[in-house]
């Protein structure tokens, strides 16, 4: 990119190339002008933009950035995958698992080890979940291409579950999008997410809302806290009409009872015996994806067209 010739320190070509004569301090004052962060372009400005009263104006930035990649990669219609971070492919999950057996055999009282080995093998028990991801985007993508539809797959742009429902899409060669989010604790993009799809917002309001913009679906497999704020979060929005009414899959029936007693909420009286129906559970792919288009084809508005 060419120097911006604002930001020169070397007067510019129609300014006199020597200081009036009688103010030999002209050419100083000048360079105390140009290096002042007034004199720096508003939209060059970091510091500036890092005020609270431009945060509307972030706000705004944060939005229009991915909403016009999503035009012109032409995406009008996405599945949205949640889940957790932690629950890596099976292999990588048994090596752990091994590993701090291994670690405790040698190191038998140390009890940090043996919650870390409980923990491990909870992960390893639910780690068939990041295959069931990758093979329901790879149906996704297969059906989408076969119909010639605009269908992409979203997720967080993380690793786990988000990983494994981009990397389905990656095996069929479809596009999938990721949403990854500035952290204090870097968070990467898992290198299964279309290069050009691939997003790092600073405000979780505005990577909420890319979210839910041309969501067709919610599938949520077993995650924590930013799964279950994405989830609930959409199922509010649903039941409060704020937004139309899609499938919410819940991939994991006995871990999702036992992480929320929804019967118990309905018979509280705290939410509505309806609104259990505002989701249902799986437990495979394809479990999923016929879930998903049984509910448009009840609509009359089938997801995709027979190709």
């Amino acid at each position: 990119m060419p120097a911006d010739p604002l930001s020169r320190r070397e007067p510019l070509p129609w300014q006199c190339p020597k200081p009036p004569e009688d103010d030999p301090d002209a050419r100083e004052r000048v360079e105390a002008i140009l290096a002042s962060p007034s004199y720096r372009r508003a939209d060059a400005d970091l510091d500036f933009l890092a005020r609270n009263d431009m945060r509307g104006v972030r706000l705004q930035i944060d939005y229009f950035k991915p909403e016009a990649l999503f035009e012109a990669h032409h995406i009008t219609d996405t599945i949205v995958v949640f889940g957790s971070a932690r629950l890596c492919e099976p292999d990588a999950a048994h090596r752990k698992v091994v590993s701090l057996k291994a670690a405790l055999a040698k190191d038998a009282q140390n009890h940090a080890l043996g919650r870390q080995l409980a923990v491990a093998e909870r992960v390893l028990a639910k780690s068939n979940y990041y295959e069931v991801a990758r093979q329901f985007t790879r149906l996704v993508g297969i059906a989408n291409r076969n119909a010639n539809g605009t269908l992409v797959i979203v997720t967080g742009g993380g690793p786990g579950i988000m990983e494994a429902a981009n990397r389905g899409a990656f095996d069929v060669e479809a596009k999938s999008v990721g949403l990854n989010i500035s952290l204090p604790h870097e968070q990467y993009p898992n290198p299964y997410v279309t290069p050009d799809l691939c997003f790092n917002f600073h405000y979780f309001a505005m990577r909420k809302l890319h979210f839910l913009l041309r969501a067709k679906a919610l599938v949520a497999f077993p995650g924590g806290y930013g799964t279950f704020d994405e989830l609930f979060e959409v199922l509010t929005l649903i039941q409060t009409r704020k937004i139309n009414p899609m499938p919410v899959v819940l991939v994991g029936e006995s871990y999702w009872r036992g992480a929320v007693d929804f019967g118990f909420m309905a018979a509280e009286g705290i939410i509505d015996q309806e609104d259990l129906e505002l989701f249902w559970y799986a437990e495979t792919a394809e479990e999923i994806w016929e879930g998903i288009l049984h509910w448009y084809d009840k609509t009359g508005e089938p997801l995709l067209l027979s190709g």
